[in-house]
């Protein structure tokens, strides 16, 4: 509806919605309704040496950096919030398989745009875009940089739409946010950017707080009594007053289950009457770019003194009370909550003020490394000690299952990367028990890699390649998202920290470490499963993991 902040303010403030019937599309057989931009917008803005995905990355970037060119500096990193980045591509066999590394994306666009340092990629499902910002805060709180960019992107394929088909998510109408005759979510694209820095200038906004929490309930299904959005929520009002909110920004996908655990996480941190709202009937459902798409919008509707209305609303249909309205509001309240939720479990929330008093503090935190565990395609080692295995490959990763575990079958369901993750988590938290330390529920966990999902992508592709035999299976589709590995681990051990997914153009342990310090930052988190869980193929993996403990 815009190219710019302004442009797609004013386009909502009319009602305008970028919504379209589609009765099918180019490997979509089936009709649907999505926020697609059209071939003339991204050929005017295609980048001869980018993907589409890359471009609009970019474009979105520099027109959130042209007027401040100042921080293009050593201390300035580029955060890409995305949950699929260049997976379209994967139906062409025609192109380079490596050119789906969303690291290496990341690289090119850092690399475009003049930066040094290298790129992170957050990859946590739907919550990306606001797991990205916290992490932006995190980093220039704890002096590891001085300005962030923060970009979301995502575009769509019949890769994602095919996907959310087969889990009967999605809507053949226009989605209707808590609405009591909704029927699912409409999927969008976007690209939008935030600039975050060290430097405070009068009348700037802040990230005051910023929380994720995993529930543990289930990889695809949100907790029916929204535990993990309520702990967010609860979280974000320890340091802020809720007469203080001018709205909180749901995430409003208009599914079923979800809207109703939203309405409940609400109205149980005591937020029923505070003005709440749902953009998604404007742009769709835009995955990696909703959490930062959706804050910038509340961003300057509230400086505008204005609460956004949800657009298709009229009944309300979840048991939680939640104050809704399809009309615009008036506010003079100077903050605002952005919560989200996504697969895996996670869920998170942002406070975002324009006065908020409380001194920024730099953050130092320390942490040691209890237990290590190594686990690749035809070694294993615990503490620095080598295991004799007698398998390799896939067979080396079920034979652990059967002498490790045996008794969770639910690991013969899962993909490739999440058994790797898995059995060598397992097999840390062993070696942790039987030194007599308690597993904690507040424990967070963070996986690193530079390939996602790869191998499973593939074999997803392998379901939809054929219009003639299209069988797109959702627990397959599911799995195409290399944050579930954290959620399974969530689901097995109760854990209800931060849970969260990075990805990198490579094996770097200085940003690892970086990262899984500024999970420390978070009060409540005293350990973390971290390291690096990355599948290859069959003959190629490796999980070098460890467990973190705070020491200050």
């Amino acid at each position: 509806m815009g190219f710019t902040t302004e442009e797609n303010f004013q386009a909502v403030r009319l009602g305008k919605t970028a919504l379209r019937h589609f009765d099918s599309a180019d490997g979509i057989p089936f009709p649907f309704t999505a926020s697609l931009f059209t071939k003339e917008q991204i050929d005017g803005l295609k980048e001869e040496d980018l993907t589409r995905f890359e471009s609009l990355a970019y474009h979105s970037i520099m027109s959130a950096i042209t007027s401040h060119l100042e921080i293009i500096s050593e201390r300035t990193v580029l955060i890409l919030s995305s949950t699929k980045g260049n997976v379209g591509v994967l139906q062409d066999t025609e192109n380079d398989k490596n050119i789906i590394n969303l690291g290496e994306a990341a690289r090119k666009i850092s690399d475009k745009i003049g930066l040094s340092q290298s790129p992170i990629v957050v990859s946590n499902a739907c919550i990306s875009g606001v797991s990205a910002i916290i992490l932006a805060t995190r980093l220039i709180d704890a002096d590891k940089t001085d300005n962030v960019i923060v970009c979301g992107v995502d575009e769509q394929s019949p890769f994602i739409i095919s996907g959310f088909e087969s889990l009967k998510a999605l809507s053949e109408s226009e989605c209707r946010p808590f609405d009591i005759e909704r029927l699912g979510l409409n999927l969008g694209e976007a690209a939008a950017t935030l600039v975050l820095s060290k430097q405070n200038s009068e009348d700037c906004w802040q990230i005051a707080d910023g929380i994720i929490r995993n529930d543990g309930f289930h990889i695809s299904s949100p907790s029916p009594k929204g535990e993990g959005a309520f702990q967010t929520l609860s979280k974000i009002l320890e340091v802020t007053s809720i007469d203080d909110i001018a709205v909180v920004n749901a995430h409003g996908t208009a599914t079923m289950y979800n809207d109703q655990m939203e309405s409940k996480a609400i109205s149980r941190a005591g937020l029923s009457d505070v003005p709440a709202n749902a953009l998604k009937g404007y742009f769709g459902h835009t995955m990696g770019a909703a959490g930062v798409l959706e804050t910038i919008l509340t961003m300057r509707s509230v400086s505008e003194g204005i609460v956004l209305g949800t657009r298709n609303f009229e009944e309300l249909g979840v048991s939680g009370k939640v104050n809704l309205s399809s009309l615009e509001q008036q506010t003079n309240k100077p903050s605002f909550v952005k919560m989200i939720s996504g697969f895996g479990g996670g869920n998170a929330s942002i406070l975002v003020s324009r006065n908020y008093k409380s001194e920024r503090k730099q953050l130092k935190n320390q942490f040691k490394i209890s237990h290590r565990v190594i686990l690749t395609q035809d070694s294993l080692s615990v503490d620095g000690e080598s295991v004799k295995v007698e398998h390799s490959g896939d067979k080396l990763l079920t034979a652990l299952y059967k002498e490790q575990l045996g008794d969770y079958p639910k690991f013969y369901k899962m993909d490739s990367l999440s058994k790797l993750g898995f059995i060598a988590s397992e097999i840390l938290l062993q070696t942790e028990n039987a030194k007599d330390i308690e597993n904690t529920p507040s424990r967070g966990i963070a996986f690193f890699n530079s390939h996602a999902s790869h191998g499973t992508d593939m074999a997803y592709v392998d379901t939809i390649r054929d219009k003639d035999n299209f069988f797109p299976s959702p627990s397959l589709f599911v799995y195409t998202l290399p944050n579930i590995v954290t959620g399974e681990l969530a689901i097995r051990h109760h854990l209800l920290g931060e849970t969260a997914f990075y990805i990198l153009p490579n094996k770097d342990w200085n940003r690892i470490t970086d990262i899984i310090e500024c999970m420390f930052c978070d009060e409540q988190t005293d350990s973390v499963i971290g390291g690096w869980v990355e599948y290859i193929n069959s003959t190629s993996f490796e999980a070098n993991i460890f467990i973190a403990n705070k020491t200050n």
